[in-house]
């Protein structure tokens, strides 16, 4: 019995190709501000893979972003969650979110230089394929992914969580080079006066996207940790399976995969 057991595992060992994701937070810089982000791969893979820049919420790089740059890894790409704050700013309540999110809203060119910065990183990395690089962010992540496009940066895709459409710029739309998946909640009180004025800058600037509405789902909706305790901001786990399912599909078109 003990053998069979032993068997087995071997076999399983064999079939997996001992997979593992490796994980490591990497530390580097914009300018004289120190940031740290997080890398995740999956070490079983060879050669090249496509690169996922991942953008965390307004709370800052945590528990939260790192399980999805795991999620990633596990998908066979390479992701590294990029921190826009910096290294040990990491917001503990609500109001101390709000002031440092606040700070970035209101100055898209130092948003757009940290998330470039995350980019940068991303792009070092020996594992990367760098002519099949895509980002994805939630909430305030999402902007910022949406801000790395209009600055004019070279990646194939774009994926905005729940994030925000407000963009005090709508001529740097023209500047997207990407391909652009916004997936939204219907009922995000949050977002929903942005979505006609940030559709028609989109077309306007012929930007090749597809906006994603959830019926019923407001703002934050693909975090579990996210139980109502903010009006608003809720989990919705039907809208955060087909969201992922989503982005999913959206790289396999975009990396040709």
């Amino acid at each position: 019995m003990r053998l069979g057991i032993v068997f087995l595992l071997l076999i399983l060992a064999v079939n997996t190709g001992f997979a593992k994701v490796i994980t490591q937070t990497v530390e580097y810089q914009d300018g004289d501000q120190v940031l740290e982000g997080y890398l995740a791969y999956d070490d079983a893979i060879q050669g090249k893979r496509p690169g996922i820049l991942v953008v965390h919420e307004w709370n800052g790089l945590g528990r939260y972003v790192q399980s999805r740059a795991k999620q990633l890894a596990e998908l066979g790409y390479v992701a590294f969650a990029a921190d826009i704050y910096g290294k040990g700013v990491r917001p503990s309540t609500v109001d101390e979110s709000k002031a440092m999110s606040g700070k970035f809203y209101a100055n898209r060119k130092l948003l757009r230089e940290r998330a470039n910065a995350g980019l940068d990183q991303l792009e070092k990395n020996e594992l990367v394929d760098t002519s099949k690089i895509a980002a994805i962010g939630y909430c305030f992540g999402g902007t910022t992914v949406l801000e790395l496009g209009r600055s004019g940066a070279p990646v194939a895709g774009i994926v905005s969580f729940h994030g925000g459409l407000g963009n005090p710029n709508p001529a740097d739309d023209g500047n997207i080079k990407a391909k652009v998946l916004v997936l939204q909640g219907g009922a995000d009180n949050f977002t929903l006066a942005d979505v006609p004025a940030f559709k028609k800058s989109l077309d306007d600037a012929k930007v090749d996207y597809q906006f994603i509405s959830y019926p019923g789902a407001v703002h934050g909706f693909t975090n579990p940790d996210n139980r109502g305790t903010i009006p608003g901001v809720k989990y919705d786990a039907n809208a955060d399976k087909k969201s992922w399912k989503a982005m999913k599909d959206f790289f396999k078109k975009i990396f040709n995969s």
